[in-house]
């Protein structure tokens, strides 16, 4: 299934969600919008993974690029992730290093400015 991205960005948050899959072809264009919310300066990053349904190593790579690109004082939360992409997170240790939510936060799902992808 081909990934399709989208980004909003509200009140110093970055938003980010992802269906389908997650892997060398389409990796280029989760990074794509992680740039893209950079220049956003935002306080945190969230990825929303509850339709994303595979994650390769190249998506991998595109969230260690997110923590670099963005900075150590931006939070990365990922938010939904199914077994399969948990699997990936936790076996390769990146989970120790992002915040891990099963829902998104009622504060994090106020109206939201849609930024074309």
């Amino acid at each position: 299934m081909a990934l399709e991205v989208s980004l909003d960005v509200l009140d110093g948050t970055a938003l980010i969600e992802l269906m389908g899959d997650l892997d060398a072809s389409s990796a280029f264009r989760l990074k794509e919008m992680v740039e893209l919310a950079a220049t956003r300066e935002p306080k945190r990053l969230v990825l929303v993974l509850k339709e994303l349904r595979y994650m390769a190593s190249a998506g991998l790579r595109v969230l260690i690029f997110a923590k670099q690109k963005l900075g150590k004082d931006v939070e990365l939360i990922l938010v939904g992730a199914q077994e399969s992409v948990l699997q990936t997170l936790q076996l390769t240790g990146i989970h120790q290093s992002v915040t891990l939510l099963d829902e998104l936060p009622e504060s994090l799902a106020l109206e939201r400015r849609r930024v074309p992808a």
